[in-house]
């Protein structure tokens, strides 16, 4: 059962949404992100676990997942269509640079197509989004398609 802090606010519905619209968020990548995360998914690589290891290699210290840079960047979209998502239905992502400990990456999120589908009662939300460190480095590109209900509560 969630709790009040848990639950996500209303998400925008699909007659909400236009072209150009921007959503961003921030984050700050710590160490349990990437040990955690190594739990869930089941991805124990030394470059993700072992500091001596991963100091050793081209990267000089333990790197996030690339799953995890993509699954913090579709996070930004399910919250934006928290409740009015039908669902998530593509998700495709670029790696460029490695994200470390530490890093605070900015998520931004740009729709750039609207898809009508009627009988599904909304459209797909086609976004492009970017991922940049603290020192302006795009570590990660993606596109998005969202297909959302077209009123609040609709889903």
């Amino acid at each position: 059962m969630p709790t009040e802090a848990s639950r996500a606010p209303r998400g925008r519905a699909y007659a909400e949404v236009r072209p150009g619209d921007v959503y961003a968020r921030t984050i700050r990548i710590e160490e349990r992100h990437l040990s955690q995360g190594a739990e869930l998914i089941g991805d124990f690589n030394p470059l993700h676990v072992d500091e001596d290891f991963a100091r050793r290699s081209k990267f000089g210290g333990r790197i996030l997942h690339g799953v995890l840079t993509s699954a913090f960047m579709a996070a930004e979209l399910g919250m934006v269509f928290a409740g009015t998502a039908l669902g998530y239905l593509e998700h495709n992502a670029r790696f460029l640079a490695p994200v470390r400990i530490g890093d605070v990456l900015t998520i931004r999120w740009t729709v750039i197509d609207l898809v009508p589908k009627p009988r599904h009662g909304g459209g797909i939300v086609v976004a492009e989004g970017v991922a940049v460190n603290q020192d302006g480095v795009t570590v990660c590109t993606a596109t998005g398609k969202m297909l959302v209900g077209s009123l609040p509560g609709d889903t």
